[in-house]
């Protein structure tokens, strides 16, 4: 493996100011550790190798005739195929948008492009985000590079993976109900939910429209802040949009590296450990919380009783959006169509083969929950009931931030399962987000970082919460244990990885 693959973000950044690399052997040298071991893996459900080096060489030229350019700029980057690219097959891992060339790019897309990140390609997910291990892709599953029988997580575990095996120092992810910090837990990288409205939905194939929210998938907590810091910020094209600045990031990460958290009050979940949590998981989480107090940070319990319906609500709130959204694909406009075999050929019968044979099961599934959660005589009881918990669960979150600076818990209850060993049972799949759905339902910001190897050899999460447009605060509380677990490993607890089988 080349060393450049091996390097955090900000210091092949580093290395490319300096001029001791250029970005164009920065951009080989992930290609072809894609190359090397994406058949193994498959986080890649594309890979844009001439566009990647063209925009690599760009960087390189503008950088030679003395261009002030973007801190990233030339740091190769992967991202989530439910985020548009311009020109770039956009699936959403499902077999009703094959091959679609979207004709703009999302704004995100737009940012990461005009600050001269070469884009190496677009990462496997669950179909329409609507999974937990991306097992549900319609394009195969990807693997957890720790152990390539198990699942990566999910919805956006290609990302999480590509990074994870050292195919790309930065990624994009989504997170509706956990999708970028779950996926993170299981592979021992950092992954980022950002505030709602803080990072453009402009260009994303929306699940849930006031759930989705696209942050970073990285290696290190400073590195998540740099990507965070790029793609946020105002975006007229979304009407979502927070029309105030970013706090500052970048300099919360540097300031929690210096491993002094003195007057930071961390507040533990109590609805968010017990029954249910893996043992090795609790005990990397309480020994993570032992070295928070030791940096000075207060420890204290709190309890969020609502949290307890966060996992029924928003499996109610989720399908009944998803179930809108997908409406549009019809087999009219884009995507895929197929006409019936028998009989007349009219919209409805389009519509219906097209969708039959274009959505997998799990998409399906929700569909159908969603329009019933809607439809006349149980919206009330449905969908409006779920609106109710979402407001307690808000309500919750309000008063354990008149009592803590940030909340904390397991990411997720257990490490990663093997592929297959939930694809039948639905609820089993969904326990999965037990931990990090409350944060969509609020719209408050959270970040999973590694806490350790449980008992079983695997990565754990250690995830962290903060008020809503309080970011900074995550940066700086996960940059300081991420530093004080570092000092305990010896180094980045991925150099404990075993190292992938590469392709001949």
């Amino acid at each position: 493996m080349s060393d450049l693959t091996r390097l955090s973000a900000a210091a092949l950044a580093e290395r490319l100011r300096s001029g001791e690399v250029s970005s164009v052997e920065a951009t080989r040298a992930h290609l072809d550790r894609i190359a090397a071991v994406d058949g193994a893996v498959h986080a890649f459900l594309h890979v844009s190798d001439e566009d990647a080096l063209a925009t690599a060489a760009d960087i390189d030229a503008r950088r030679a005739a003395g261009e002030e350019l973007h801190l990233l700029a030339g740091v190769p980057i992967a991202v989530k195929d439910v985020v548009v690219t311009k020109g770039v097959p956009t699936t959403a891992g499902s077999r009703i948008l094959e091959g679609w060339l979207p004709p703009y790019d999302a704004t995100l897309v737009g940012r990461i492009k005009a600050a001269g990140l070469p884009i190496l390609g677009k990462t496997n997910m669950d179909e329409f985000a609507m999974g937990s291990s991306t097992e549900h892709s319609a394009y195969g599953n990807t693997h957890n590079p720790w152990d390539l029988t198990r699942i990566p997580g999910g919805s956006g575990g290609g990302s999480a993976a590509a990074v994870a095996a050292y195919e790309a120092p930065l990624a994009i992810g989504t997170d509706t109900g956990g999708s970028i910090r779950q996926p993170a837990a299981v592979t021992g990288s950092v992954g980022v939910k950002p505030t709602y409205g803080s990072v453009s939905r402009y260009g994303l194939i929306a699940l849930a429209s006031s759930l989705d929210q696209a942050g970073p998938v990285t290696r290190t907590v400073l590195d998540s802040a740099l990507l965070h810091e790029l793609i946020g910020g105002h975006d007229p094209l979304d009407s979502t949009s927070i029309a105030e600045p970013l706090p500052d990031l970048v300099g919360a990460a540097r300031l929690g590296a210096n491993r002094d958290l003195s007057g930071v009050r961390v507040g533990v979940i109590t609805e968010l450990q017990g029954e249910g949590y893996q043992p090795g998981v609790l005990a990397r989480f309480h020994e993570s919380l032992e070295l928070l107090q030791r940096a000075g940070a207060q420890v204290v319990e709190v309890s969020c009783p609502h949290f307890t319906y966060a996992l029924a609500a928003y499996y109610l709130i989720l399908p009944a959006e998803a179930s809108s959204n997908l409406a549009k694909f019809d087999g009219m406009r884009f995507g895929l169509r197929v006409e019936p075999s028998e009989g007349p050929v009219t919209a409805e019968r389009v519509m219906g083969a097209t969708r039959g044979q274009g959505f997998g099961d799990e998409v399906k599934r929700r569909i159908i929950l969603g329009t019933y959660a809607l439809s006349a005589g149980y919206y009330d009881a449905y969908y409006g009931s779920a609106q109710k918990v979402r407001t307690l669960i808000q309500r919750d979150f309000a008063a354990a931030f008149e009592q803590a600076d940030v909340l904390v818990s397991p990411t997720a209850p257990t490490t990663a399962f093997k592929l297959g060993e939930k694809l039948d049972d639905p609820l089993a799949m969904y326990l999965n987000d037990v931990a990090t759905i409350p944060a969509n339902l609020a719209g408050v910001p959270g970040l999973s970082l590694p806490s350790g190897l449980s008992d079983d050899g695997l990565p754990a999460g250690f995830q962290v919460l903060a008020p809503a447009k309080a970011d900074d605060r995550l940066y700086r509380v996960g940059a300081a244990l991420e530093a004080l677990l570092e000092d305990e490993w010896g180094g980045p607890l991925l150099a404990q990885a075993p190292e992938l089988e590469v392709a001949r």
